[in-house]
């Protein structure tokens, strides 16, 4: 039995060419604009940021050196040192992910590779519900219960905590808030493993666990620190939440748990019921302080994961 080549179709064939041209165009057009608009918004808080420290600023010039190394912010003096605040941030969103990360990743090893299908169906419905809780809304949570656990933990370790508002208090509010996203994907990252390289794994020996920690876990690892990524970025973010438990402490750094504490974020919030002056511009000072502490993180998370990488080889 002979086969028989069918001609295709040259309106189709052009048809067909014409919609991967359409939607290629409409992705590189979507990618453009999604640049232009955050080269715009860079462009606007780069400017209104770093006036502050030019000689011709109206208000008052600020010294950059002082601006960055300094222990105190009392807005109420002109005096904006945002060194300690640095640090605060830095310690807060560390805290977080040691807490949350670990867990967000066995939560998500545990949906995919261990529970049964109905568990693992409604642990994926939680999961995805907590992504979507608005940030006052944990905000709200962490004034009433959180607070209240940090406050009866410190009398119970006989530390003042300022009626619960602190440091801890922060930390576990926002190990909270990132704990969702790290573990949505986390958990698509694992899920996307090909079935053939557990299989493998399973075949020249390894047991079930060894698989799930040494092969599955490598594998994904992509996904998984692209969920780091976003966490930390929340974690650094986060303002309105954090600003209801943090305390603004006028001065610093807080490595006490107990003790208030101010983040760059926070710090940023206070001012916005100012529209001109010194105060209001140097939130954008402290916006691009931010911004380069996260690119800092990033690039840093990302060598870890390559190295991870390596060592997985």
């Amino acid at each position: 039995m002979s086969l028989i080549s069918i001609p295709k179709n040259e309106s189709y064939q052009k048809r067909k060419k014409f919609i991967n041209v359409l939607f290629k165009g409409i992705f590189w057009l979507a990618g453009l604009i999604s640049a232009i608009f955050i080269l715009l918004i860079f462009i606007f808080v780069f400017q209104k940021g770093v006036q502050v420290f030019l000689p011709n600023y109206q208000y008052g010039q600020v010294n950059l050196w002082e601006f960055l190394t300094g222990t105190m912010w009392r807005q109420d003096q002109g005096i904006y040192g945002v060194g300690f605040i640095v640090i605060n941030t830095l310690v807060s969103a560390a805290g977080a992910l040691l807490i949350s990360f670990p867990i967000s990743v066995l939560t998500a090893l545990f949906i995919v590779k261990i529970a049964p299908k109905k568990i693992s169906e409604l642990l994926t419905t939680v999961v995805e519900l907590l992504a979507a809780i608005p940030s006052v809304v944990y905000g709200v949570f962490a004034s009433g219960v959180i607070v209240r656990l940090v406050e009866n933990l410190g009398k119970a370790l006989g530390q003042h905590t300022w009626g619960g508002v602190s440091l801890l208090a922060v930390i576990l509010l926002l190990a909270i808030m990132i704990f969702p996203t790290m573990t949505s994907l986390s958990i698509a990252a694992i899920r996307a493993v090909p079935l053939e390289i557990e299989q493998g794994s399973l075949a020249l020996g390894a047991s079930k666990t060894q698989t799930n920690f040494k092969v599955v876990l490598i594998s994904a690892k992509s996904g998984i620190f692209a969920g780091l990524i976003l966490g930390l970025g929340r974690a650094f973010g986060e303002a309105t939440a954090v600003s209801m438990v943090a305390g603004n402490k006028l001065y610093g750094p807080t490595v006490n748990p107990f003790d208030i504490t101010r983040t760059l974020t926070s710090s940023m919030l206070a001012g916005l019921k100012e529209t001109t002056g010194l105060d209001y511009d140097i939130r954008f000072s402290v916006g691009i302080v931010l911004m380069i502490i996260i690119l800092i993180s990033n690039f840093a998370i990302n060598r870890v994961k390559r190295s991870i990488g390596d060592q997985g080889k």
